[in-house]
């Protein structure tokens, strides 16, 4: 039986969970998005190599301030080698730009942070309100998955909201534990989106964007993983957890 290629491709959005507008729109939205993909890790001259990759972040505001995850910045740096924090931009089939940074606003209980660069201004992706968002909306996300694998190439995965959810981000250091976060972690604390996708190490601080619009309702932070971290790779278990917009949007507010 013949099907109009017309009538199979709405099934197939429908099937997807997204509308034929948005599932036509979805390719220019990626290209837009990947202009503001960099990749984040810390920059040494004398190691080999002279940048290790740490996660993935995105320009927002003005083109010079970047989002990515807390978890991704190291927890220190070495100075006396001269490392830095640094961005490495994606230039097609050319040798990616690298681009110091310098750390900024850190909400190490939401898993976000903000780094400034100097230079050109990247293209800047707009924020929605993620109280706006509804269980079942499409989503795309772009980043790095195995970015110190697969290099400097953004990739984007396609998903959806299956839950909002509370959760509590632990701190990465014991250190870190003082009585307002031992409570934030026994109560539940906050809601995130629970996708419905699979993401990678390396997609930690991907933005997570409407297909139709491009506009960032999230970040990538987490994902679940079945044992080992090695699972992540081997089987993963595609659902992903991002963090609502609504707090990186508290977040640029304190800069």
């Amino acid at each position: 039986m013949r099907v109009d290629r017309r009538v199979a491709a709405l099934v197939a959005a429908l099937l997807l969970g997204v509308g034929p507008e948005a599932h036509a729109q979805a390719p220019a939205a990626i290209q837009r998005v990947k202009t503001s993909i960099v990749a984040v890790g810390t920059y040494q001259r004398t190691r080999s190599p002279v940048f290790q990759f740490r996660g993935t972040g995105f320009a927002v505001a003005e083109g010079l301030t970047i989002v990515t995850n807390a978890h991704v910045l190291p927890a220190t740096i070495d100075a006396d080698k001269l490392e830095t924090i640094a961005i490495l931009v994606p230039s097609g089939q050319r040798e990616a730009l690298l681009r110091p940074a310098t750390r900024g606003a850190v909400d190490v209980e939401h898993d976000l942070a903000l780094l400034a660069v100097e230079g050109s201004p990247l293209p800047a992706l707009a924020l929605r309100d993620s109280d706006s968002v509804r269980e079942g909306e499409s989503v795309l996300f772009t980043g790095f998955p195995i970015g110190n694998v697969l290099g400097p190439y953004p990739a984007t995965h396609r998903g959806m909201v299956a839950a909002i959810t509370p959760i509590a981000i632990p701190p990465a250091h014991a250190s870190q534990l003082d009585p307002a976060m031992i409570r934030r972690l026994a109560t539940g604390a906050f809601p995130v989106f629970q996708l419905d996708a699979t993401a990678y190490p390396g997609n930690s601080g991907s933005p997570v964007y409407a297909p139709d619009t491009g506009e960032v309702i999230g970040v990538v932070n987490m994902v679940f993983v079945k044992g080992t971290k090695e699972a992540a790779l081997t089987q993963p278990s595609g659902i992903s957890y991002a963090i609502p917009s609504r707090y990186l949007i508290e977040l640029l507010k304190r800069r």
